[in-house]
């Protein structure tokens, strides 16, 4: 790699990526404390007994000597890569990944660019890993070339020019070690080292890397004796357990036959050598030297003694294998009992626990029986099976609850062959049955059904294959068990949800009938109770959409009066298609009307109807219901009521009809109460306006405004008021509250504006036309009636104004400069008491001053609230709007107080205005 613009490469290591070099020269001193550190290691490498501890003192002493949070030591192996032989590292969980790395060594780059070139991406990666942008790479060269690599990685600064002078100096150490120790590639010296064979049979004693054991102790044995390559063979077969380096010969297998055959623990055969696991040998060993490292006595000795603890391991591992097949298999079980438990599932049980016994027995045919309430096999759960299996299970049964019962597990190896399935031989072959292996399932003794295995035939269960199962029988028969009694229970909780859910349903559809009805008594009005039918059909029903068609003024057709749409985004669309009438005359269906019967449309039906309803066919085609139903009373059809759903899971039959039904009873019986209303109010209301005056008195100086509001119920209240110009030119005005509503009311209006006209001219006074109005009203009201009265007289030459008040709200005086006050005139209302008398009060209008009478509907106005229009409000208005003429002044008050009770006004208004201008 070149290095940086405009600096030198330095000699023997290498720097990755951006690596920043320290600005000293390049002869620059190694510092004191890396001097230091290096030398202690030195002192430490003359008491090393191997190999792997000089490198390890070596590495320690490297990451002191730069203060590097990682070093890595690497020796290049006689398969030419570089291995990590030592790792010191802050963090333990790094050292032990990168101990055994290794790394390929091209033979075409033996010097430092080489060593830098096989190391690249690996440093990369590990430099990323501790924090930092790159790592700094030393070569350990020897005579031969690279023996090796020694690796620095630091975070907190770039590792420069100084640190590279003392890891070259570690790479020195590293490489007499080499040299001390023995070259790992098969150089001249090459020995055994007794403490580094000693050291690989602790390790294999110790069970490392048991589950690829063999390859472990191929790859230590080369280690730790400098061969070239090491073979393990299986003592039996002569087949390949593990290995380490190049592929074994034909003539290495023959000399390790002949070996096994010797019956020594180790056979040397020149720079061969097989050693004997174990006696007798349960595999051998075998080593390939160069000729000039071929192992002498005592390195046979050694081996003899490996061979020992390899024998040992690999018996081990063995064993390790055959306790993690039984671990996997109480995992199995564990898994199956924990999904059942956390399930609670029958079907998810069985499937489960089926699918692990397939699975760890290694067979395709199974199945789980369960006794049904009458004591009966049924198949709950199989795998594999096909025909009358159910009929070969219930023999089994009969046979493992038989002779057979103490044994627990029923095995039947050739089912052809086998006597005690003669009975059902026909069924067996019909199913395919070869052998079978049956538990019974049972809790607290009590039989729940059978677990039975298909294998092939003469597929013999291994006993630790028959205890898992066994095992398996119990918990599963538990599980079962607990998964039935949960569903059992999980049924009977939903029927009884679904019971008090029915309950509650026909509870809230009482209340909903109840309110219905309720709301059809209180409304009189007929807009709002065709709008009430409507609203309540659609939401109790759960429908999409209703239209109340009701019959025109001539009777030839039926018009649609009201549609309501569950979805407000759907109104106009749906408007659309019902809101069309329908004839009278082609109307299908009439004598289900008479006997008050729906009638359910279909798309043929629908298509026949018209104009009407032949917009609704396409819908009902893809399962829309509409229904339509009559409103009639026993002598007249009022209207009709179509319902319509258009989800085809949500039918208009059976309970929704028995509903619509109770509503249109009530709706008829509300339709035709209204209609008899509003017939009465349309009679009252012509009746009370005839009783109105039907203009204004126009004297010059005053000018009049008067106003009637009725109120939004139905009946017409007893309001009235009237004007007079009396013979000497005063203006008399009357205003009063008959009692009640209707048409009884009506006419006591009438008697009481017969009284002002006739009674007025003889006694103009107001006090004297109230004693005398009190003895007509005691005489022709009738009991617990009476008529409130305020009469007024106003003198438009010199605006003095008389009052007298029979029970009536006190009338408003406002200045001209704002001010109301109450005119303080009181006395019993009329028809209550004979005898009466009734004070005159007196005062005076100036100009742009005006007198205000109303009825107590003005101030008795209520907001949605509950809270009353009041006098309080009346003044303010009246004092904002005294600049205005008579007629816009009563026209405000009416306005405000409708708008204060948000358009509804409970009682009729009534409201007259006398101004003076001049």
């Amino acid at each position: 790699m070149p290095p940086p613009t405009g600096r030198r490469a330095r000699p023997g290591g290498v720097p990755f990526d951006r690596m920043a070099y320290n600005e000293l020269e390049v002869g620059a001193p190694v510092s004191a404390a890396a001097f230091d550190a290096l030398a202690a290691s030195g002192e430490r490498l003359a008491r090393s007994s191997s190999l792997d501890e000089a490198l390890g003192e070596i590495a320690r002493a490297a990451a002191e000597a730069v203060d590097a949070e990682l070093v890595v030591l690497r020796v290049l192996d006689p398969d030419g890569f570089l291995r990590a032989r030592a790792v010191t590292a802050a963090s333990q969980a790094l050292a032990a990944e990168l101990e055994g790395s290794r790394y390929p060594l091209p033979p075409s780059a033996p010097g430092g660019d080489g060593v830098a070139e096989a190391l690249s991406a690996g440093v990369k990666r590990t430099a990323r890993r501790v924090g930092c942008e790159s790592g700094l790479v030393v070569p350990v060269v020897a005579a031969t070339g690279s023996v090796g690599s020694l690796e620095l990685y630091r975070s907190r600064n770039p590792l420069g020019a100084v640190d590279e002078r003392a890891a070259r100096l570690a790479a020195s150490q590293a490489a007499l070690a080499i040299r001390a120790f023995g070259t790992p590639n098969g150089a001249v010296g090459a020995k055994a080292s007794p403490s580094s064979l000693d050291l690989a049979g602790d390790a294999l004693a110790a069970g490392l890397e048991q589950a690829r054991m063999a390859d472990q102790i191929a790859r230590l044995a080369a280690e730790a004796t400098g061969a070239l390559s090491t073979t393990i063979w299986d003592a039996e077969g002569l087949e390949l357990l593990g290995s380490h380096g190049r592929p074994p010969s034909e003539s290495e297998r023959e000399a390790a036959v002949r070996a096994l055959a010797d019956g020594r623990s180790v056979v040397a055969d020149g720079s061969l050598a097989t050693v004997a696991l174990g006696r007798p040998p349960i595999a051998a060993l075998q080593l390939r030297f160069s000729p000039e490292a071929a192992p002498n006595k005592a390195d046979l000795d050694q081996l003899a003694s490996f061979g020992v603890r390899a024998a040992h391991a690999l018996r081990l591992s063995e064993r390790s294998e055959r306790l993690a097949g039984d671990l996997e298999r109480t995992q199995a079980l564990l898994a199956v009992l924990g999904q059942a438990i956390a399930r609670l599932s029958l079907s998810h049980t069985l499937e489960t626990a089926v699918d692990r016994v397939a699975a760890l027995l290694g067979v395709e045919s199974l199945a789980v029986y369960l006794r049904d309430e009458e004591g009966r096999l049924t198949v709950a759960e199989e795998r594999g099976l096909d025909g009358p299996h159910l009929e070969v299970a219930e023999r089994l049964l009969e046979l493992s609850q038989g002779p057979f019962r103490a044994r627990g597990t029923l095995a039947i190896d050739d089912a052809a062959l086998d006597l005690r399935l003669a009975l059902v031989a026909d069924a067996r072959s019909a199913a395919g049955i070869e052998a079978a292996v049956a538990v019974p399932l049972l809790v607290t003794e009590e039989l729940i059904g059978l677990l039975v295995v298909y294998p092939p035939r003469r597929r013999t269960l291994a006993s630790d294959e028959t205890a898992l199962l066994a095992a398996l029988s119990v918990q599963l028969a538990v599980a079962v068990q607990n998964a039935t009694l949960h569903e059992r229970e999980t049924k009977l909780r939903a029927e009884k949800e679904q019971a008090l859910a029915a309950e509650q349903q026909i509870g809230r559809e009482l209340a909903s009938l109840y309110d219905i009805s309720r709301s059809f008594v209180d409304e009189l009005s007929l807009d709002a109770t065709v709008d009430a039918v409507v609203r309540a059909v659609v939401e109790l029903l759960g429908v999409d959409a209703a239209v109340l068609r009701t019959p025109d003024e001539r009777g030839d057709a039926l018009v649609a009066t009201r549609v309501h749409v569950a979805d407000e985004r759907l109104q106009s669309a749906v408007e659309s298609i019902l809101a069309r009438p329908q004839a009278l005359a082609k109307l299908p269906g009439r004598r289900l009307f008479r006997a008050g019967k729906p009638l359910v449309l279909d798309a043929h039906s629908a298509a026949n109807l018209g104009a009407s309803y032949e917009l609704l066919v396409p819908f009902l085609e893809r399962g829309a219901t509409c229904v339509v139903v009559p409103v009639r009373t026993p002598t007249e059809l009022l209207a009709t009521l179509t319902l319509l759903s258009f989800d085809s899971e949500n039918p208009i039959t059976g309970r929704a009809l028995e509903l619509a039904d109770s509503i249109v009873r009530q709706a008829a019986i509300a339709i035709d109460r209204a209609r008899l209303y509003e017939q009465q109010k349309s009679f009252s209301d012509t009746m009370q306006r005839s009783l109105l005056p039907r203009s204004h008195p126009e004297l010059p100086g005053l000018d009049v405004g008067a106003v009637y509001a009725s109120s939004s119920r139905v009946e017409v209240g007893g309001d009235v008021y009237d004007f007079l110009t009396l013979p000497d030119g005063r203006l008399a005005v009357v205003l009063g509250d008959v009692t009640g509503h209707g048409i009884d009311a009506t006419a006591d209006m009438a008697m009481a504006k017969f009284v002002f006209r006739s009674l007025s001219r003889e006694h103009p006074e107001p006090g004297d036309f109230l004693s005398f109005a009190n003895e007509v009203a005691v005489g022709e009201l009738a009991t617990e009636k009476f008529v409130t009265l305020v009469y007024v007289t106003i003198d438009p030459t010199n605006g003095d104004v008389v009052c007298a008040s029979a029970g009536h709200p006190q009338p408003r005086l406002v200045r001209s400069d704002g001010r109301v006050e109450a005119i303080e005139a009181r006395g019993l209302a009329l028809g209550i008491d004979a005898d009466q008398s009734y004070d005159d009060v007196r005062d005076r209008l100036e100009p742009g001053s005006m007198v205000v009478l109303y009825t107590d509907g003005v101030v008795e106005a209520r907001s949605t609230g509950g809270e009353l229009w009041g006098h309080e409000r009346l003044d303010r208005c009246l004092a904002e709007h005294r600049d205005l003429a008579a007629d816009e002044i009563v026209n405000r008050i009416i306005a405000e107080c409708r708008g204060f009770a948000a358009g509804d006004l409970e009682d009729d208004c009534a409201i007259v205005v006398v101004k003076r201008t001049t």
